[in-house]
């Protein structure tokens, strides 16, 4: 799939998704970034080749691989759950994609100021809603909602002026004020945004 799309093939989510197992297939509509959102905020974040983006709450890793096949920027996935972190190095190494790597950590222990740009996908939506959850790998509450949203907006706001990020479904609890949304898509959940301040 990800060769078609390095090709610049249309590629459904349907046939995106066969390369996950059945049980992640079964999330992906709610969890994982469709093809097209994925192409378009990747457009967006990589002003050039080389471009640092940041993937936070990369589940199985499906926007940072369309991201490596479609551009020239370089993208990182930080992962809680062991297996979608697995299966994403996995994917990044049988597709051959050098420009994307996958980190098994809690975002609170990543420095933003190593990266160019951000995606979010609303992130941390699950410890709201948990009859939304992925699986019962990791502990879920209300205040690592608010936790992880803290920090991001905090590492955010100290990330230099013209800093792009995109959002999708989010709640914008982790925007600091200092972004400005430049467009919007997909009848506006889709958000760009850049740092003016």
């Amino acid at each position: 799939m990800l060769f078609k799309i390095k090709s610049g093939a249309e590629i459904s989510d349907d046939d995106f998704d066969t390369i996950y197992p059945d049980e992640l297939r079964v999330v992906s509509e709610t969890h994982f970034t469709p093809v097209i959102v994925a192409q378009k905020a990747t457009r967006y974040l990589v002003k050039k080749a080389g471009t640092k983006i940041l993937d936070i709450g990369s589940g199985a890793g499906k926007f940072c691989l369309i991201g490596a096949a479609c551009t020239k920027g370089f993208f990182i996935g930080v992962e809680q759950r062991e297996t979608l972190h697995s299966l994403a190095v996995q994917l990044a190494k049988d597709y051959r994609l050098e420009n994307t790597s996958f980190f098994r950590a809690d975002i609170t222990d990543i420095e933003f100021q190593a990266f160019d740009a951000f995606y979010i996908f609303n992130s941390f939506y699950e410890n709201l809603d948990q009859g939304e959850r992925i699986d019962d790998t990791i502990d879920l509450d209300k205040n690592r909602y608010t936790e992880h949203s803290n920090y991001v907006r905090q590492q955010l706001a100290a990330m230099p002026k013209w800093t792009r990020l995109v959002t999708y479904f989010s709640y914008l609890d982790e925007i600091p004020n200092s972004y400005e949304v430049q467009k919007t898509d997909m009848g506006g959940k889709l958000k760009f945004w850049e740092k003016v301040v």
